[in-house]
């Protein structure tokens, strides 16, 4: 499962929508999610249905953080830069770039795909407007594989399950806490208390961390991994890495 946090349509918000959430709708997509976490559409739809104003609210966010205001009036795409593979597969060994190249190749993803995925749910319209809401809600989807290198959550249930957590906490989108409470209460036994715990860790970690869609991500793809996690107070997730890969699907 690869994530995103969707984004309010530029044409519904200039002609005033409330920003409403749509419980229902979520619901119905979460229990499809719970029933296959490789429907990333599911997502979308979720995420669609419970964006409210955390997309317009991490905008303003970002322009008031210190290179935020470059960064919006750039607007560089993400996507296109990270399907240039020359380029992403030119990073130093030990880097986040070379972790990404790595990861990516590992598990035959990649952003062009992710976007893909977006479309189905919303449509070319909405995912492509040239709007700075629609931009900053692609730079969240974007860069979710590069928040699983940082992190170190893999794509296995329970590191997708911490990872949205992790996501909640650091944008707002509650469609994050959505998916994160049905990965934690989907559980059952002694099994799901751990599943909560790292679900519970994952958001923690997300408070604590540096504010993630405020980097200048070509300069961290080039940063050596440690430092990078140590700049950004990415601590390593301590109860996820106490669970056997083998377990961890159970989530």
């Amino acid at each position: 499962m690869t994530t995103i946090d969707a984004v309010q349509t530029p044409a519904s918000a200039a002609a005033g929508d409330s920003f409403r959430l749509d419980w229902m709708r979520a619901w119905r997509a979460l229990r499809r999610l719970l029933a296959d976490k490789e429907d990333t559409v599911q997502v979308f739809e979720i995420m669609r249905a419970l964006s409210g104003k955390s997309v317009p609210n991490g905008y303003q966010r970002l322009l008031r953080a210190p290179e935020g205001g470059r960064i919006a009036y750039e607007r560089q795409e993400l996507a296109e830069r990270l399907m240039d593979r020359p380029w992403v597969e030119h990073f130093a060994p030990g880097t986040v770039g070379a972790a990404y190249a790595e990861f990516t190749a590992r598990e035959n993803l990649s952003a062009e795909g992710l976007a893909e995925e977006s479309r189905k749910a919303r449509g070319n319209a909405e995912i492509d407007a040239r709007h700075p809401y629609a931009w900053y809600g692609r730079r969240i989807r974007d860069t979710h594989d590069i928040w699983h290198m940082l992190t170190g959550y893999g794509r296995d249930g329970l590191g997708e399950a911490c990872l949205v957590a992790f996501s909640f906490a650091q944008t707002g989108g509650l469609g994050w806490a959505f998916i994160a409470l049905g990965a934690a209460f989907n559980t059952p036994g002694a099994e799901g208390k751990v599943v909560r715990r790292a679900i519970w860790e994952g958001y923690q970690r997300g408070r604590k961390a540096a504010w993630l869609p405020a980097q200048d991500y070509e300069r961290l793809l080039a940063e050596p991994m440690a430092s990078a996690r140590a700049r950004l107070n990415l601590t390593p997730p301590r109860i996820y890495d106490s669970v056997p890969p083998e377990r961890r699907n159970r989530a």
